[in-house]
């Protein structure tokens, strides 16, 4: 069988699984996700093995750290894994919500009611803890799922994925409901960005390399962000203490993640205090700075280029920028971000509001950590993906981003005159 007839026939199996899981009710769809979470924490030993596959393949042909990272299935990752089932099948099925009805004047009753989107294409690079979220999100916002990881990842998403069917086959839905491309070809993803025919939606996860070639070449609606080039910015009316430990936990907690701080702005006249610190903490770490002239002057550091507050690092790398006031900041924030999350540390309340209102990225924080900038942690139980678009969803996409609704109009015997 050639890639495009393979493809096809995944297409065609996902189209008519969709219109099943599509009407299917919440307690199916939880006792799925919840038999697929039995399924994982009884398969800790497979999954495992096959990551470790995974990851001596990896090593060996010479993939980063950030890369590595990703890809990694460590036994707390498995614990994220089942606890996102969890979670997502705890939370209320968006489905067939009615909002907004009401009557009007001809005495029709007209509302929205909250339907899939029908088949989503995941394509993603490197972790395979996405195969879960993305097979739990789409279940139980009633969508089939046509996954393709990484060729780096094949091993664990296969694992992951007969984890997926066990759930499925528990609550007697079909396993085309869930479908994880078997073949690393890259023209399985050439074929399934260009079948509107069967997939609805695209969803790509990895570089930006790959993010632009999908918008580029999809046939098929696409939501993305290409890169996550997030700030802090430490206001002169910050709390130093909370401005210290957000801004060290914004960039170390994990660096290969796209909510990951790439670029510190902190105001001039705190500069000189703060900077000294969070230096020695990040040497501490073995993070390399690199900085403006001002920065420079403060601390010891690489000298930033104009490449660098562009840059999506994705590695123990970080820009620093003394700036003369907030208006400076989010100045930088504007010619600069991506638009994925910024956030600025001060005790000053019409300074957050400002700063919360103007900077026009899908998540803006106030007093908090970039890495909060997740679905898991916005209560949505796992994450899809996150979109910097601005039409259908934005941020963190979960069970609701899913969806799309359509107009009801209730009626009885009523005839337009």
């Amino acid at each position: 069988m050639s890639i495009i007839e393979y493809m096809n026939s995944v297409g065609q199996q996902a189209r008519t699984a969709s219109r099943v899981i599509g009407t299917a009710d919440a307690g199916t769809k939880n006792a799925a996700l919840l038999a697929t979470a039995d399924a994982i924490n009884e398969s800790r030993e497979d999954l495992t093995r096959a990551n470790a596959e995974d990851m001596a393949k990896g090593k060996s042909s010479g993939l980063d750290s950030a890369l590595l990272d990703r890809l990694e299935l460590t036994p707390s990752r498995i614990d994220g894994m089942i606890e996102g089932l969890q979670q997502v099948a705890a939370l209320p099925d968006p489905c067939g919500e009615i909002t907004d009805l009401k009557y009007r004047p001809s005495g029709i009753q007209v509302g929205k009611m909250r339907v899939p989107l029908g088949v989503i294409g995941i394509i993603y690079e490197s972790r395979p803890n996405v195969t879960v979220d993305a097979a739990s999100l789409c279940l139980k916002s009633g969508n089939a799922c046509i996954l393709r990881g990484g060729s780096e990842a094949i091993h664990s998403n296969q694992a992951i994925a007969q984890c997926i069917n066990v759930g499925l086959k528990a609550a007697n839905l079909p396993e085309a409901c869930v479908q994880v491309i078997e073949t690393t070809d890259r023209e399985a993803v050439g074929r399934l960005i260009a079948m509107p025919e069967y997939v609805d939606v695209i969803v790509p996860r990895g570089g930006k390399g790959l993010i632009e070639r999908i918008s580029n070449d999809a046939k098929v609606a696409v939501i993305k962000h290409l890169d996550g080039i997030c700030h802090v910015y430490i206001d002169d009316k910050a709390d130093m203490d909370k401005a210290f430990e957000i801004a060290v936990n914004a960039k170390t907690h994990r660096y290969g993640v796209c909510n990951a701080m790439e670029t510190l702005l902190v105001h001039a006249s705190v500069a000189g205090e703060i900077l000294p610190k969070l230096a020695h903490a990040y040497g501490e770490k073995g993070v390399e700075l690199r900085g403006c002239d001002a920065t420079q002057s403060i601390i010891q550091c690489v000298p930033a280029t104009e490449e660098d507050w562009g840059t999506e690092y994705l590695a123990p790398i970080l820009s620093i920028r003394v700036v003369a006031d907030m208006e400076a900041a989010m100045s930088h924030i504007e010619t600069y971000s991506s638009q994925h999350t910024e956030s600025i540390i001060t005790e000053d309340y019409t300074r957050a509001r400002r700063f919360l209102t103007a900077v026009d990225s899908s998540s803006v924080m106030v007093n908090a950590s970039t890495r909060f900038a997740d679905g898991f942690e916005y209560g949505l139980g796992a994450e899809i993906g996150i979109s910097t678009d601005k039409i259908h969803a934005r941020g963190p996409v979960g069970l609701e981003g899913l969806t799309s609704q359509k107009w009801i109009v209730l009626g009885d015997g009523h005839i337009r005159v």
